[in-house]
């Protein structure tokens, strides 16, 4: 048996929120700039449609699952991400705030990187951003081995060192060094719960 959808309609003929795909197709089928999306639950259809649908564009169905879950995220606080394509691969991050999804830096495409070195590097561009602009939140990874990494102070990647990501490995020293300089307050940076919470904010939608 399928498993139940709801469909958001931000615009189309009917906006609001549809139980069926039939319904779903009679709103948007051949409305030119029709926005729509399905989700798993009715809450998170719920939070999606009281919110904007360039939140939920191009990203996975899960992204703002936390809006509805038992135990939420802090607000407010920052969410980052990486994506890269291959391992080595082109490589590039941002950080975003994570009630609202607004990008605040965004950095790459970097030559032979890989996933963890964007997440330490992530969340060291977000540490050095709220220092310049006297924020004071928790900072969400979903990559454990990032934390780890930015928590002692080196990034442990077995990355080859070569021409091409001379300039990774610069950015890479240069986030150690800050870190050698500067303490970090306690449950500064947390661990997003993908599996509870959906994607995080920060995702490039690309999985």
């Amino acid at each position: 048996m399928a498993k139940q959808k709801y469909y958001v309609v931000w615009k189309g003929r009917k906006t609001g929120i549809f139980t069926s795909w039939a319904e779903c197709e009679k709103q948007v089928k051949g409305f030119v700039g029709a926005q729509y999306k399905a989700f798993d639950s009715n809450k998170e259809a719920e939070a999606a449609f009281l919110a904007k649908y360039d939140q939920y564009k191009g990203k996975p169905a899960s992204h703002g699952k936390w809006k509805t879950a038992s135990t939420q995220p802090v607000i407010p606080s920052i969410c980052v991400d990486a994506a890269c394509n291959g391992s080595p691969g082109k490589l590039e991050y941002r950080g975003v705030i994570t009630d609202t999804s607004e990008q605040i830096f965004r950095t790459g495409p970097y030559e032979q990187g890989t996933n963890n070195v964007g997440e330490f590097l992530a969340i060291v561009h977000a540490l050095t951003w709220q220092f310049k602009h006297n924020s004071h939140v928790p900072i969400y990874s979903d990559s454990e081995n990032a934390i780890t990494w930015v928590m002692t102070g080196v990034c442990k990647t077995k990355l080859k060192h070569t021409p091409k990501n001379a300039l990774l490995f610069a950015l890479i020293h240069s986030a150690e060094n800050w870190l050698a300089e500067n303490e970090l307050p306690e449950d500064k940076i947390m661990k997003w719960e993908t599996k509870l919470w959906g994607e995080n904010p920060a995702d490039f939608g690309r999985k």
